[in-house]
């Protein structure tokens, strides 16, 4: 049986990992701070082209400014490929997604035009701003919070093939009661209205007019209320569970980049690298 990988960065690639996803160093906390500042400008640059009144004084400044944050991130997203001992595991993990997701978009909007609005993707990029900060903490808070999603799923999925069950049938109820005259010209639109109602959403263009429908409508929103409270529950009670969780570490993996082992952690555990 084959004993969990150890690192083999040398050179350049190690003094690469230390600087890109340490933040232990002076080298690796500057850099990681203008990272941060780059997100931020890009975004701006992003949110301000969406101005009419901007993008028609300054849009070819701001064009310029985005295809140049563009290529930096490309290049940034390169050198973390090549700094790690295993790139696909980074390449397939959270921030590795993010980082590709954070440049797609500029190119994509060569052939799609106004696809770069969604380059505000970037901003989950500042999240890295936790390790920048050491602050742990946040780290392990957040990684419980995504395992008790995780851990209800299935539980959240029959909760919503309920409540999808209960629109259906309440949204037909109030086609045959209310009818065309009322608003509710079909089943779909009688679907429609539930789904509002029961998220206490409550549009108003649509709504009951005879003394049934209008019952009937009082007892989904009451309902409503109580639709609300159950998937905060689910979470509420894997979260309980998950509360005394090992604190983690602030070092990644010199292999695949991933963060947040335990405190005690000697192995990586995604790729089992020797941390």
């Amino acid at each position: 049986m084959q004993g969990p990988t150890t690192t083999r960065l040398t050179g350049w690639r190690q003094k690469g990992h230390e600087v890109i996803f340490e933040a232990d160093t002076k080298a690796g906390k500057a850099f990681d701070v203008l990272l941060i500042v780059s997100i931020f400008l890009s975004v701006a640059a992003v949110l301000l082209d969406s101005v009419a009144e901007v993008r028609a004084e300054h849009g070819t400044l701001l064009r310029a400014a985005e295809w140049f944050f563009t290529l930096l991130f490309t290049c940034e997203y390169l050198l973390r490929l090549v700094s790690v001992e295993r790139p696909g595991h980074y390449a397939r993990s959270f921030f590795g997604l993010v980082d590709l997701l954070a440049i797609l978009p500029t190119y994509l909007s060569v052939l799609v035009p106004g696809a770069q609005a969604l380059l505000v993707i970037r901003t989950l990029r500042i999240l890295r701003v936790f390790r920048v900060l050491k602050l742990a903490t946040y780290v392990r808070e957040s990684e419980q919070l995504m395992r008790a999603m995780a851990a209800s799923r299935r539980k959240i999925a029959v909760f919503l093939f309920v409540v999808a069950s209960m629109a259906v049938i309440l949204g037909s109820i109030m086609y045959l009661v209310e009818g065309p005259e009322h608003g509710f010209t079909s089943i779909p639109r009688g679907i429609y209205w539930a789904i509002v109602t029961l998220t206490t959403v409550g549009y108003g263009d649509i709504s009951p007019e005879t003394p049934v429908g209008q019952t009937i409508a009082a007892c989904i929103m009451v309902l409503g209320y109580g639709i609300i409270a159950v998937p905060t529950g689910i979470v509420t009670a894997e979260l309980a569970r998950g509360a005394l969780a090992e604190p983690v570490s602030g070092p990644a993996c010199p292999a695949c980049g991933a963060t947040g082992h335990d405190a005690a952690a000697s192995f990586c555990k995604l790729c089992g690298t020797r941390l």
